[in-house]
């Protein structure tokens, strides 16, 4: 039987936890020894292959599971491209400036800081257990209306405009907590990063601030490729980059980090799932909008299935979709008492989304939004579509045939080209767009009589049945033409990862200083590490024997072989979330024997090479519990000694 753990007998230091990551090169300020440069990080070695771990179990969640189509596009967008997404005009946040040191704060978050901290000083004027000789240190109580009123802006914070929060700013003396000084008035800036394509500097391009643009763009090319049929769903992992104004928190807001979206594309008119009912019955924890607009936080606990019923979530597949992020992200390791969605209120949501879930995560600076998933309606394709004049739908059968009568115009484009050249194009594009009562003005029209045709620059074209003559047809029409819509799942990848660790750190019970991450062994960077009792020749081949076998079961081990004790590298691999170990001593030599020690309860177990390996393969798999690998191994006694072995 595994042994107890008590994970929380010490509170959670953040402090601890960072110094840990920086120590163990997870990560780290990038460009470090020139000064670094805010909001930009280098990976190290468990940082990489955490990441790694995640993207691996998010393609086989997603991507295989789902069997979608995966693509890798240009991180380098043209300018035209944003402008029909409308992420020139709009994609922007608001931001403040010290008004004495020119210091730029992102206007939101100074409102949030400033009053979550206004808070937790009342907080502590309010706790009889706290001295009086802090209490002097600090606030005096807010009033019980104030303290309610911050509540109330906090739970609301996302839908408020920029004058909105200029407003706040200017009721409640909000001024910069690093100086002491006032801001001015909320401002936009753009996120995006601008550069130039080509060496003579007339073609604009931006970074990309998303992936999801290079799915939309090859929507055509994607729907070949699915053979024409819908639903289906586009994913990519990549590289994204966003100009924070203030990046802070470390991996929570940065200017480069790695996404992971879906695209899933379905017929507006059917909005259902054929594998919705395999998760209907998840139960997951919901911040409505309209619990948010009455400036409060009530979590509302239901199904899925039972919050598409009743219309809270739109529609089955963005049901879907919510509930199979929140499995991933449990699967992953995240603390599902410390995960909710939280809905986009009406002047948060943008205007043509149906409707939109954010997965938070709580950690010790607050909820963060680490995943979006949103019904984007048609809006993109639809964007596109204008903005190039390309065909970006699907068709459907009807059934039975429509039959269909048209009024429409028949060109002699011979005759139109010769006499009008170069405008002829415009002239059949306005003529097509016109509604039908103009159409038979110009169908009594005649060269004495024309109809008069106003074009491009007011120049008007007489039109007579040299050029133009319009016909009554009768269609059957078998299939018909419709923009898809678009349900959005987008992850923030670093986000999650820094989510992980701190959901996965604690310490031991005997010292708060040795801090433990207990990342589950799917993601784990180093899954099993091998700890020879002795550096000597004699036991390299059980080593390599040992390795190699690991190795092929997929399971990336590492060795150890320092001089430091044998507790001590165990310890520093707890710091690394390595989940398992196993010792190699003299024993082990002459017996073909090692011990298996599991990291959160440090139990070991005794057994045959290829026993324990098989067991570690199955624990690595999720197959089977410690509980289970307990029962399969016996217990190690801590006597194996061999006599007279030397070390």
């Amino acid at each position: 039987m595994a042994s107890a753990v008590n994970k929380t007998v010490h509170p959670f230091s953040k402090a601890n936890l960072d110094d840990l990551l920086l120590k163990r090169f997870f990560y780290a300020p990038a460009f470090e020894i020139y000064g670094g440069v805010a909001g930009l990080y280098d990976y190290g070695p468990p940082g990489s292959a955490l990441q790694a771990n995640i993207i691996a179990e998010w393609r086989k969640h997603f991507i295989i599971e789902e069997s979608m189509l995966e693509l890798d596009t240009t991180i380098m967008t043209p300018e035209k491209v944003f402008v029909a997404s409308g992420h020139v005009a709009k994609f922007a946040d608001w931001m403040v400036k010290d008004s004495k040191t020119g210091e730029v704060l992102r206007a939101d978050h100074l409102v949030k800081n400033v009053l979550n901290d206004r808070l937790e000083k009342d907080k502590i004027a309010r706790d009889p257990n706290v001295e009086l000789k802090k209490k002097a240190k600090k606030e005096k109580p807010l009033d019980d209306a104030v303290r309610d009123e911050y509540d109330s802006i906090l739970n609301r914070l996302d839908e408020y405009s920029g004058p909105d929060l200029g407003e706040l700013i200017k009721k409640h003396t909000i001024v910069n907590p690093a100086t002491g000084n006032d801001v001015g008035d909320p401002v936009e800036f753009n996120l995006m990063f601008a550069s130039n394509i080509g060496p003579v500097g007339n073609n604009t391009g931006y970074l990309r601030p998303e992936t999801a643009q290079g799915h939309f763009v090859n929507f055509q090319r994607l729907l070949e490729f699915n053979n024409g049929s819908l639903p289906f769903a586009s994913a990519q992992v990549g590289r994204s980059f966003r100009n924070e104004i203030s990046p802070r928190n470390g991996l929570l807001r940065v200017r480069e980090f790695t996404m992971a979206e879906v695209e899933h594309y379905v017929d507006p008119a059917d909005k259902s799932h054929p594998k919705f009912k395999d998760v209907a019955n998840v139960k997951l924890n919901f911040l409505r909008k309209e619990i948010q607009s009455a400036g409060k936080n009530d979590i509302i606990e239901t199904t899925i299935g039972d919050a598409v019923a009743t219309g809270m979530v739109a529609n089955e597949t963005l049901g879907y979709f919510v509930a199979r992020i929140y499995q991933f992200l449990i699967k992953i390791g995240i603390d599902p008492k410390r995960l909710r969605f939280r809905q986009h209120m009406d002047n948060e949501m943008a205007h043509y989304a149906c409707d939109c879930w954010d997965a938070e995560i709580l950690l010790s600076s607050g909820w963060i939004e680490c995943v979006g998933c949103a019904d984007r309606s048609a809006f993109d394709l639809t964007q596109h579509m204008k903005a190039t004049g390309r065909s970006l739908v699907a068709q459907k059968p009807i059934d039975p045939p429509r039959i269909i009568h048209k009024t429409e115009p028949e060109w002699n484009r011979k005759e139109l080209g010769l006499t009008f050249k170069k405008l002829a194009p415009t002239i059949v594009k306005a003529v097509e767009e016109l509604p039908v009562e103009e159409l038979e003005k110009i169908r009594v029209a005649t060269e004495n009589e024309p109809y008069m045709l106003v074009v491009e620059g007011d120049e008007a074209i007489a039109l007579t049945p040299k050029y133009i003559k319009i016909v009554d047809k009768t269609i059957k029409q078998a299939v018909e033409d419709y923009v898809p819509n678009v349900i959005e799942p987008s992850f923030g990848l670093g986000r999650i990862l820094y989510a992980l660790l701190e959901h996965s750190y604690w310490a031991r019970e005997a010292d708060i200083q040795r801090g433990v991450l207990s990342l589950p062994a799917l993601v784990a960077p180093i899954k099993v590490l091998i700890v020879p009792i002795s550096a000597q020749e004699a036991f390299k081949p059980l080593i390599q024997d040992i390795a190699a076998k690991l190795r092929k079961a997929g399971i990336f081990s590492r060795v150890d072989s320092s001089s430091v004790t044998i507790g001590r590298r165990y310890s520093r691999n707890d710091e690394l979330g390595t989940p398992f170990g196993l010792t190699i001593d003299f024993a082990s030599l002459q017996n073909g024997t090692v011990t298996l020690r599991e990291r959160d309860t440090t139990d070991q177990r005794i057994g045959k090479v290829d026993e324990v390996v098989a067991v570690v393969s199955d624990l690595v798999e999720g197959v089977i519990t410690w509980e289970d690998a307990c029962a399969t191994l016996p217990a190690y006694s801590g006597v194996q000694a061999v006599e007279g072995a030397t070390a």
